[in-house]
């Protein structure tokens, strides 16, 4: 089944749907769909530019390796 043809399906089933819990539910999907934003536009623009130089970092080789910072750091370990 493609795509329109499920569209088309489910808008058939929907509008003879007559319980009002399942439209409700659907209801509620419908809302939390329009509502949901990508949690990127959540982000304030320095958080971004740092997120994009990180990824600018990794893509340039610029890292440092796990054992390396392990190394830095090992003294706030408990061990």
């Amino acid at each position: 089944m493609n795509v329109t043809t499920q569209k088309l399906d489910i808008i058939h089933w929907v509008t003879e749907l007559t319980d009002h819990a399942t439209l409700g539910l659907l209801g509620s999907i419908k809302e939390r769909s329009t509502r949901r934003q990508d949690w990127w536009n959540t982000l304030s623009v320095a958080e971004q530019a740092s997120i994009e130089q990180g990824l600018l970092d990794v893509a340039d080789g610029n890292l440092t390796p796990h054992s390396e910072v392990k190394k830095r750091y090992e003294h706030w370990l408990d061990n």
